[in-house]
C-alpha cells in the first residue's frame, strides 16, 4: 500500500502540470503512423492508429504523417491523441457503426441520382486535423466568438487543431464540386465528465446543393421563380433568398430528416423543429423527436449562409446542411447509458451488436450491478489561467475512463492572499473503509488531490487514492 502510494503521488504531481497547458504540456514528441484515407459511396476504410512515444527531445508533435511544432496554443493530452485514429464508426458492428450504416443504408435507398447512382456521396475517413480556418473562419465564425476558446478546444498550434465538428469539411467539399454528401468522423471537444460527456465523440455532417431549377422544377409554374433576390435580412430568410426558395429548401429538409428519423426510430414517431443560431445557418433549427414518452434533442440543422455557399464556388444554388451525433442517437435507440461504453473493448459490451442486419432491434444489456463509489478531493489553484476543463483533461488523464463524474461543489478564495481553493470531486470512488479516515480535517489547511475510479458497467475494477 505504501508502495502503491509513493507512487500514485509521483503521477499525480507529474501531471499536475499539464493543468498549466504551457509549451510543455505535451512534452513527449508523440508519432502516429498513418495517412488519411477519404471514402466514397460505401467505402469504410480507416486511418489506423499506431502511437510511439520518444524521449522528449523536441517541441514537435508528429500526427497522421504530418509534423507540428507546438506553442503557446498547443493544449492538447497524450490522452486524447491516443483517441486519434480509433475511427468507432468504421468499426465493423460497433455501434456507432451500426448508426452509420442505418444512416448511409437509407440515403443511398431514398435519394437517387440521375445515372441511378446515390445522389449523395459518403465520406467516413476524413483526417481529424484541421486549420483553425477549416474550422471556424470558412464557417463565418467571428474572431471572438465562444466557440473558438483555448478551453474548449484541443490545439495542436495556433494554426491546427483536432476538429471541433465535421462542419470543417463543409467549405472544401463544396468547393471541389459536390452538391450532396455526408461526412462522418471522430470530432474533439474539451468538456465536462459524465456519463453524456467525452472528449471525442462521432459525428454526421449532411449538405444538399440546389440549382434553381432543381428546386422549383416540381412546382407549377417553377420557371417564374427565382432563387436570390437584393432584399432584407428576417427571421425567417436571408436577405439574398427570396421567400420562395427558403421554403421550399426548408420544407425539403425537414422532410428529409423527418424520413431519416422514422428509418431509425419507427413509423408513427412524433417530431417538433425548435428555433435556433448556428453561426453558418439562417434559419435555423433544433430537431426534437418524442421517443417513449420524453422529448428529446437529436440533431441541428438550417438553410447554409449563402456567403459561405459562394465562397466555396456555388454562386448559383442554395442549400441545407444538418449534424448529427452518432452517439446521441445510439444511446437513445440502444438504451446504453453511458458514453464511454462506446470505447469499452470489453466483448460482453462488443457482441451485443453482432447482428446479422444492420436495423436489428437491440436493447444493450448492463455488464454489472456494482454501484458508483463517491469521493471528495479539495485542492489549491494554480496561479495561472485556469479553467475547469484543465482539472478535467488532468482527471482523465490520470484515471481514464475509470472516472464517471466530476463535479464542482464549492469554490473559496482566500481573503488576504486572494489563492483559491476548489473543493471539486463528487466521484466515481469512496475510499472510506472500516478504520481508515482519509477525509480532510480541516479545509484551512489541507491540500490534498484524490484520483478516484469506479465499479462501472464494463470497466475493470481499479482503486487508487493519494493523500498529499
Amino acid at each position: 500500500m505504501k508502495i502503491l502510494r509513493e507512487f500514485a503521488m509521483a503521477m499525480l504531481w507529474k501531471f499536475m502540470r499539464v493543468a498549466k497547458y504551457s509549451k510543455t504540456a505535451l512534452s513527449q514528441e508523440v508519432k502516429v503512423r498513418g495517412t488519411p484515407v477519404y471514402s466514397r459511396h460505401s467505402s469504410s476504410r480507416s486511418v489506423p492508429s499506431d502511437f510511439a512515444a520518444n524521449t522528449p527531445s523536441s517541441n514537435i508533435v508528429e500526427l497522421l504523417g504530418k509534423a507540428y511544432p507546438q506553442d503557446d496554443y498547443s493544449n492538447v493530452t497524450e490522452k486524447i491523441l491516443s483517441k486519434v485514429g480509433k475511427n468507432l464508426h468504421n468499426k465493423k458492428h460497433h455501434p456507432l457503426w451500426l448508426i452509420k450504416e442505418q444512416v448511409k443504408d437509407h440515403f443511398y435507398k431514398q435519394y437517387i441520382g440521375r445515372f441511378g447512382t446515390p445522389l449523395f456521396s459518403v465520406y467516413d475517413g476524413l483526417s481529424p486535423v484541421v486549420t483553425v480556418q477549416q474550422n471556424f473562419d470558412s464557417l463565418l465564425i467571428p474572431q471572438g466568438h465562444a466557440s473558438r476558446k483555448k478551453e474548449d478546444n484541443y490545439y495542436l498550434n495556433r494554426d491546427h487543431m483536432l476538429r471541433a465538428h465535421t462542419s470543417a469539411h463543409q467549405w472544401d467539399l463544396i468547393h471541389s464540386g459536390l452538391d450532396a454528401f455526408l461526412a462522418v468522423g471522430d470530432v474533439y471537444r474539451r468538456d465536462t465528465i459524465d456519463n453524456t460527456h467525452y472528449p471525442v465523440f462521432h459525428q454526421m455532417e449532411g449538405v444538399r446543393l440546389f440549382s434553381c431549377h432543381e428546386l422549383f422544377c416540381s412546382v407549377k409554374d417553377g420557371e417564374d421563380f427565382q432563387l436570390f433576390e437584393q432584399g432584407h435580412r428576417t427571421a425567417h430568410k436571408q436577405e439574398s433568398h427570396t421567400m420562395e426558395a427558403v421554403r421550399l429548401v426548408e420544407f425539403n429538409l425537414k422532410q428529409v430528416l423527418t424520413k431519416l428519423m422514422t428509418h431509425i426510430f419507427g413509423d408513427g414517431l412524433q417530431v417538433r423543429w425548435v428555433d435556433c443560431y448556428f453561426p453558418f445557418t439562417h434559419p435555423s433549427f433544433e430537431m426534437e423527436i418524442n421517443f417513449q414518452g420524453e422529448w428529446l434533442e437529436v440533431l441541428g440543422c438550417g438553410v447554409m449562409e449563402q456567403q459561405l455557399v459562394n465562397s466555396a464556388g456555388a454562386q448559383d444554388k442554395i442549400g441545407w446542411a444538418f449534424g448529427l451525433g452518432l452517439e446521441r442517437l445510439a444511446m437513445i435507440l440502444y438504451d446504453i447509458p453511458d458514453i464511454r461504453l462506446f470505447w469499452s473493448e470489453d466483448e460482453r459490451f462488443l457482441k451485443q451488436f453482432i447482428v446479422p442486419h444492420i436495423c436489428q432491434k437491440i436493447k444493450f444489456q448492463p455488464l454489472s450491478k456494482y454501484p458508483p463509489l463517491i469521493n471528495d478531493i479539495s485542492f489549491w489553484l494554480p496561479s495561472e489561467t485556469y479553467s475547469k476543463n484543465d482539472f478535467y483533461d488532468l482527471a482523465r488523464t490520470i484515471g481514464g475512463d475509470l472516472i464517471e463524474k466530476v463535479v464542482l461543489l464549492d469554490e473559496f478564495t482566500h481573503p488576504k492572499n486572494r489563492t483559491s481553493l476548489e473543493d471539486s470531486l463528487e466521484e466515481s470512488l469512496q475510499l472510506k473503509e472500516e478504520g481508515d479516515d482519509l477525509g480532510p480535517s480541516s479545509m484551512a489547511h489541507n491540500e490534498f488531490l484524490a484520483l478516484s475510479s469506479s465499479r462501472r458497467e464494463g470497466v475493470a475494477e481499479q482503486h487508487l487514492l493519494q493523500h498529499v
